[in-house]
């Protein structure tokens, strides 16, 4: 059951975001930086926490994820170090999925070639 509501949810965030793709003139960029907004004002108001003990890993690959940790990564900055520790930590829990992303993309640039 937990795979079939990580399914749903993920499918569901992906549903509405191919309607706003396809029914607006927003861009993907525009799209993706929404969602990841919206993860994190949902982190904000306490929900996206209870959306990840839900859905499991159905919220936690999505995009909006992101935003969530750098709102969680910036709030325990913040009580460890002031104003300062907000901008030191922003980047701590999501910065392995910032190299993960670099690294597999120079991969798998050098396996295939694009499409003209």
């Amino acid at each position: 059951m937990i795979y079939l509501n990580a399914f749903l949810f993920a499918g569901f965030v992906c549903l509405i975001c191919e309607l706003i793709l396809d029914n607006t003139k927003l861009t993907p960029g525009h799209i993706t930086s929404s969602v990841t907004v919206v993860g994190a004002i949902l982190s904000y108001f306490g929900i996206y926490d209870k959306i990840v003990k839900l859905f499991g890993a159905g919220a936690t690959v999505l995009i909006s994820n992101f935003g969530h940790m750098l709102y969680q990564s910036g709030l325990s900055g913040y009580y460890e170090s002031g104003i300062l520790g907000l901008f030191s930590k922003l980047l701590c829990s999501s910065g392995i999925a910032i190299v993960s992303v670099v690294v597999f993309s120079f991969v798998f640039t050098l396996l295939f070639k694009a499409k003209d």
